[in-house]
Parts: C-alpha cells; sequence; structure tokens
C-alpha cells in the first residue's frame, strides 16, 4: 500500500469517527438528555456512551443499529455519510 493511500484511509476513519461523535452529541441534546439516561435506555454503560460521544471508541453494528432506530436517524446519517 502507498503512504498516499494510508493516509487517505486513516483520513477517512478520523472523519467517520468525527462526523459520528458530533452527531451524537448534536442528536442527545436535541433531546435533552444526559449521557447517563441515554445509556441507561439502550443498556449501555455510561463510560462506554461517553467513550461513543469523545471518539475514543465506536460501537458496533448492534449499538450503531440501537442508536440509529433511538434517534430515529439513518445509520448512514449517523456514520456522516448523508445528511
Amino acid at each position: 500500500m502507498h503512504i498516499v493511500n494510508a493516509f487517505c484511509i486513516v483520513t477517512d476513519i478520523i472523519f467517520f469517527v468525527s462526523a459520528f461523535s458530533e452527531r451524537l452529541k448534536e442528536l442527545r441534546a436535541e433531546k435533552g438528555l444526559t449521557q447517563r439516561k441515554i445509556a441507561e435506555l439502550l443498556q449501555v454503560s455510561q463510560t462506554g456512551y461517553a467513550n461513543w460521544e469523545q471518539g475514543c471508541r465506536e460501537p458496533d453494528i448492534d449499538g450503531i443499529a440501537k442508536l440509529a432506530l433511538f434517534f430515529d436517524v439513518t445509520a448512514g446519517y449517523l456514520l456522516g455519510l448523508e445528511d
């Protein structure tokens, strides 16, 4: 793999993580809920949810599906693939 290609892949990953965490924060704020409350409703740890918002970790596919259903958005929207 060329260095330029590797850089593009890393850049894309950073964009998706950043878009995901920002959209997650915005959606939570729109609902007026705390991280703790959403974590409770989704049956995940508060620390795990906080890590998603901070961009430290990403949820697995089941977590993305739960979030999309909870916030009534598409997984593509959460991941920054669509507006």
